[in-house]
């Protein structure tokens, strides 16, 4: 049963974020570079979430550094206080995922700069929208990692979930929780990325505000509607929203659901 646990919770909090790098992403290798650049940038030691390869570990050493200092400055039986402290790290560490955000998107921009003085044509071989969308996909493949693998762990045994009361579906919740932060941090990374390149500055405000209200939700826990259910209406509205930004339309869609070729498709000739 725990094999069966252990499997199921995998598949479940990695499986769509797979399909996305196998079918977008594993056959190009610029995208795969900067998908590499983009899985490391973190959390602290509560781990729910984190980011860009390089820049996530850099950002979950300081937060957790941060986190411990202020845990062994405090006292270790005042529990309001301890709880007090919890909730500032997860606030710091997400501002400073995306402060770590701005500075990867503020690279990226100069290695478009770079590839477009290096091509021939003057242009350059990926699009901003592109890297946004690997760097996203990056960053939340690490903080999905980051978060499950030593729930992963306890999935093998020994110990039955539950036994004294608590929650039987710890494990299910958890790997839905890390699917969602998958594919919230791809869509967040589209619409920093869009908000920075057009100085639209509400659109960053609104993924730190997205940000904090999903990591935020994980304290109704072991009520796990009261973070599931917010974090799952965040997704489709910021799918929706990245969707639009990215140029997309109804009409699109539609053709895409329905296979349909597009009217702008040239004719065979006669």
């Amino acid at each position: 049963m725990t094999l069966a646990v252990f499997f199921g919770c995998t598949f479940i909090a990695f499986g769509p974020a797979f399909s996305l790098f196998l079918f977008t992403i594993a056959r190009d290798p610029l995208r795969i570079i900067i998908l590499i650049a983009g899985s490391v940038w973190g959390w602290g030691p509560w781990a729910t979430s984190g980011h860009r390869a390089f820049f996530w570990l850099v950002s979950l050493l300081l937060s957790s550094l941060i986190w411990f200092i202020a845990v062994k400055a405090s006292d270790p039986h005042d529990e309001p206080l301890q709880k007090g402290l919890l909730i500032f790290g997860v606030m710091f560490s997400v501002l400073l995922q995306e402060a770590f955000r701005f500075l990867y998107y503020k690279l990226l921009r100069k290695a478009i700069e770079g590839l477009v003085a290096l091509s021939e044509d003057g242009c350059s071989p990926i699009s901003i929208q592109q890297m946004a969308y690997v760097a996203g996909v990056g960053f939340g493949l690490m903080s999905g990692a980051f978060s499950m693998i030593n729930l992963l762990a306890d999935a093998l045994g020994p110990g039955t979930v539950g036994i004294h009361g608590d929650s039987q579906l710890y494990f299910l919740t958890s790997a839905f929780m890390t699917m969602v932060l998958i594919f919230l941090h791809t869509f967040w990374g589209i619409l920093f990325f869009h908000g920075c390149e057009n100085r639209r500055w509400w659109e960053i405000v609104a993924v730190v505000v997205m940000h904090l209200a999903v990591s935020g939700s994980t304290f109704c826990n072991p009520l796990y509607v009261g973070s599931l259910v917010p974090s799952y209406v965040l997704m489709a509205i910021a799918a929706v929203w990245a969707y639009m930004l990215s140029g997309g339309s109804v009409q699109n869609l539609r053709r895409f659901l329905l296979c349909a070729q597009s009217e702008a498709s040239p004719q065979p000739a006669s």
